[in-house]
């Protein structure tokens, strides 16, 4: 839409005439009518995020009889205050410019104009060719065949955390680029989360590797609570939690794959870091039993998830239930693993399933910093694809896992 403005001069009657004309010869001065207010014309695109300050594209109407880059073309920015960055005359006839609102839509009501739309930031999406884990390729599209890439949104996770709350992380492996640190280990009491085991190594790849993992450009925090051979307590498990609740930097996606027995405690602990704005990952488990008898899956605030193989079947050993939120590859995972800063392992699991979901996260809060965990939750939900998973189980959603770019 557009406003075209034109201004008619009022006649003066000869008997007014006369009469202001006497008035001004006594009065010794002169007048003018006040001119009337520039007409303002419709400006497409503003008050969107996306929208970028004092600068604007113009669209010339087709019968002006000039193009963007002639004279007349300058002569029209000029008129506005606007200044010319780039004409265009193959596209469309018109040019981005530099100026304010105001001067926006006084030049959206020119007879010369077609359309002045606000500029936009737009990002570019990044695709993996041939990812080494199949669980990358699956998690991009709806329907299976694979099609050997992974597409996710170029912001990757960027600006998010992610703790591991797991055996450790080998922070230097190639892997991470430096974007792992150490920040607790509730096994030795101490801040050097080493990883002695290869698990959480393994997870955090998934989340946030270079190569390996969904969200390529998080940062992750190696949390220790399980010991070499992969075991440990409630209590070390939830100071570990408690380390995070009090440290973490938002936005901020905290990863456990790990469960056992119901513990009361332990779901109380996952939840008050919940409302301190963390959002929880954690695994079903891998009895192949109703999972609401398992902590913390059982926690609703949580992000609880089930596993899926490479035909898009629930694992056989992966738990279910009407406490699952959705399901995410987890049979056959390829990742990093903690024997040397290249080494990798194929291993399965609902601890498998679960960082996908993570890194998920990571990429949701990264273009939505202000997400609260249950808004996060419910974003992923509903991207997941419906009806996809094979024998979900009683109660269980059928819900895969899917990010958009």
């Amino acid at each position: 839409m557009r406003v075209v403005g034109s201004i008619r001069r009022a006649r003066i009657r000869a008997l007014g005439a006369v009469a202001v004309a006497v008035g001004l010869a006594a009065a010794g001065s002169t007048t003018a009518l006040a001119a009337p207010a520039p007409a303002t014309g419709h400006v497409v695109g503003t008050g969107t995020a996306t929208a970028v300050p004092d600068s604007y594209i113009v669209t010339l109407k087709a019968n002006t009889g000039f193009q963007a880059q002639s004279a007349k073309g300058k002569d029209l920015a000029d008129k506005y205050g606007a200044k010319v960055k780039d004409t265009y005359g193959t596209a469309f006839n018109g040019f981005s410019v530099a100026m304010d609102a105001k001067q926006a839509g006084r030049m959206a009501a020119d007879p010369d104009v077609a359309l002045v739309e606000q500029d936009q930031a737009v990002t570019a999406d990044t695709t993996q060719s041939n990812p080494p884990s199949w669980g990358l390729d699956r998690i991009d599209q709806a329907n299976l065949p694979l099609d050997q890439a992974y597409t996710y949104p170029n912001s990757a996770g960027g600006g998010v955390t992610v703790y591991v709350i797991d055996t450790g992380v080998r922070i230097s492996h190639n892997d991470f680029g430096g974007r792992a640190s150490y920040g607790y280990d509730a096994v030795e009491n101490d801040t050097v989360a080493q990883d002695g085991n290869g698990h959480g190594t393994h997870v955090a790849a998934t989340i946030a590797g270079s190569s390996y993992g969904v969200a390529k450009s998080a940062k992750i925090v190696a949390v220790r609570v399980l010991d070499n051979s992969g075991s440990g307590t409630t209590s070390g498990v939830i100071k570990g939690i408690d380390w995070v609740t009090a440290h973490a930097a938002k936005p901020a996606v905290a990863n456990m794959s790990l469960g056992g027995g119901a513990s009361q405690t332990l779901d109380n602990a996952v939840r008050r870091a919940v409302n301190a704005g963390v959002t929880f990952a954690v695994a079903a488990g891998n009895d192949g039993t109703n999972a609401a008898s398992s902590s913390p899956a059982r926690v609703t605030e949580a992000i609880t998830v089930g596993a899926t193989g490479n035909t898009d079947a629930k694992a056989s050993w992966s738990n279910y239930g009407n406490v699952l939120d959705l399901f995410a590859p987890g049979v056959g995972i390829t990742s990093a693993w903690n024997t040397s800063d290249t080494a990798t392992n194929t291993i399965s699991g609902t601890s498998m399933a679960t960082p996908h979901v993570a890194g998920a996260a990571a990429l949701y809060l990264s273009t939505h910093p202000s997400a609260t965990p249950s808004g996060v939750s419910s974003a992923l939900v509903a991207a997941a694809t419906p009806g996809k998973v094979t024998g979900p189980g009683g109660g269980s959603p059928n819900k895969l896992l899917r990010i958009t770019a």
